[in-house]
């Protein structure tokens, strides 16, 4: 009988497709692999946790659940951005843990291996590689990776952190993972990173380009763009534009502004203002017609005042925002509703 691993994932669409890329990995190893829902039972002879460490409610949540695995029969592997970000208060609450950072999920295989071997393994290192050579399955949904870390250094990010710098996948793996899950029967493909928008700065290229390259692929599929922060969007808007004109691409887009307050996105660091994203929504509204734009809404940021507050809700009324992804108070982000 194969060895059993159970999965149980937090966080992003990146990370699930970090799952993804495990799961594939250590099915191809002969694991026997299964996937199970947040504080799920398993008598698994393996469990790992995806962790995700964007915000302090969900860091407690994984914290809460890491301790109440102390007693688990199996062995417990704790991957993701808390691995990479956290690894001192995942040794601190479940020192026996095997630990394998972001950078190193294409090799769980190895690190099972090592495990089975010496009871505890630590992949820490960094290693900047493509991981589109994993990780497609058999789905209606393919969530395929086309970076890792990002540009940015906003000051209420942790996952920069977790995630390291800019590190975009090349262009032809990600356009072969994307025919791959077609053949396989994925009818929507997720292009996801922990900013779609920083793609290709450092290869010379841009998700505009993805985008366009991606929709002339053969088949019955539609693409969904992830999160895009607005600060790159002048760079190509009007390439964007036109490759969302395509009918194999879903007509939505998350631009995550944080404020209304051109003061607080000074303190957060973030690199533009909040005429420019006007101006992005308006030129995408005016040209794509029926687009959806999400945001995201930081509020109760420390150094915001009463009058900055007042300008995020009147930049919410003014351009008729759809908050359908999350708001954040204080750094912890609180579901509104899902789309």
């Amino acid at each position: 009988m194969p060895k059993r691993i159970a999965i149980e994932t937090y966080g992003c669409t990146l990370n699930q497709a970090d799952s993804d890329i495990m799961e594939s990995e250590l099915t191809a190893a002969g694991y026997s692999v299964e996937t199970i829902a947040h504080n799920a039972n398993t008598d698994a002879d393996f469990i790992l946790v995806n962790t995700c460490t964007v915000k302090t409610p969900t860091e407690q949540k994984i914290i809460e659940r890491l301790k109440a695995l102390r007693n688990y029969k199996g062995r417990l592997i704790v991957a993701g951005c808390m691995a990479s970000a956290n690894i001192d208060e995942i040794e601190r609450v479940v020192p026996e843990a095997s630990i394998i950072t972001t950078s190193n999920v294409g090799s769980i295989a190895d690190a099972l291996k090592e495990i089975e071997s010496t009871g505890r393994s630590v992949y820490s290192s960094y290693s900047r590689v493509d991981k589109l050579s994993y990780g497609i399955g058999n789905s209606t949904i393919a969530r395929i990776p086309i970076s890792e870390g990002c540009l940015s250094s906003c000051t209420f990010c942790e996952t920069r952190f977790a995630r390291g710098p800019l590190n975009s996948f090349s262009e032809k793996l990600i356009l072969k993972a994307i025919e791959l899950g077609v053949a396989r029967g994925a009818k929507e493909i997720e292009l996801t990173s922990q900013d779609t928008g920083a793609y290709g700065r450092d290869r010379g290229t841009d998700i505009a380009e993805l985008l366009s390259k991606a929709a002339e692929i053969e088949g019955r599929f539609m693409i969904r763009v992830g999160m895009l922060n607005p600060e790159h969007l002048g760079r190509y808007i009007d390439r964007l534009i036109e490759a969302y004109k395509s009918e194999k691409v879903y007509k939505f887009i998350h631009i995550p502004v944080q404020s209304g307050s051109d003061d607080v996105l000074k303190e957060m660091m973030r690199r533009y203002s909040v005429d420019d994203f006007i101006s992005y929504v308006n030129e995408l509204r005016s040209k794509i017609p029926g687009i959806s734009i999400a945001t995201d809404i930081i509020v109760g940021y420390p150094t915001e005042s009463d009058s900055d507050f007042e300008e995020t809700m009147e930049l919410i009324r003014k351009v008729a925002l759809v908050l359908p992804m999350c708001l954040s108070l204080a750094g912890g982000h609180t579901p509104l509703h899902q789309s």
